[in-house]
């Protein structure tokens, strides 16, 4: 063997002797069912279902309710004129039709912008908020994870036990964090 081999062998070696201790340790901890110590959450149903996330959805919605009607109500005129322009062009002027096409694409571009700066804004303020409720929700997970004794909480599993699914007294206790 080269001196390669060997360090590598002796390196397997060490790693599965650590393994295996690792593995006694955890067999041989003070709780009989160790999985009882484990607890899962469902993150998104906390942004969905917490009394902190419906109110920051409402408040969310009703401040941005004006500039999407406004946004809703430019398209529509847009579309209106496009309509009106298809319908009167035969009859117009080669001149008065390129006028009115170059007005209807500046207002559609700038609709276009205004409509990008909305949706910038939406998702900037939905961060803001998601970040106000994670904060106070690893408060709460912190809470029921030292009530409950867990000693490890995993998110987003890709099969979960429910008796070790957390995430509804993750969600009680968050409404009650003031």
């Amino acid at each position: 063997m080269n001196c390669l081999t060997t360090k590598f062998f002796q390196l397997s070696v060490i790693s599965g002797l650590a393994l295996g201790a690792f593995s006694t340790q955890v067999a041989a901890a003070d709780d009989k069912d160790f999985s009882g110590r484990i607890g899962v959450i469902n993150s998104e149903r906390i942004f969905k279902d917490s009394n902190l996330a419906k109110a920051s959805q409402t408040k969310l919605q009703s401040e941005f309710a004006k500039r999407e009607k406004d946004l809703r109500d430019e398209a529509q005129k847009i579309k209106t004129a496009a309509e009106r322009l298809d319908k009167d062009a035969a009859v117009m002027s080669d001149t008065d039709r390129v006028r009115r096409q170059r007005e209807l694409a500046d207002s559609d571009r700038e609709l276009q912008r205004k409509q990008r700066e909305f949706t910038e804004d939406v998702n900037q303020r939905s961060f803001e908020e998601r970040s106000k409720i994670a904060q106070k929700a690893n408060q709460a997970l912190k809470a029921v994870a030292e009530q409950r004794k867990l000693d490890l909480i995993v998110q987003e599993a890709a099969y979960v036990n429910p008796k070790i699914d957390v995430t509804e007294d993750v969600i009680k206790a968050l409404n009650n964090l003031r």
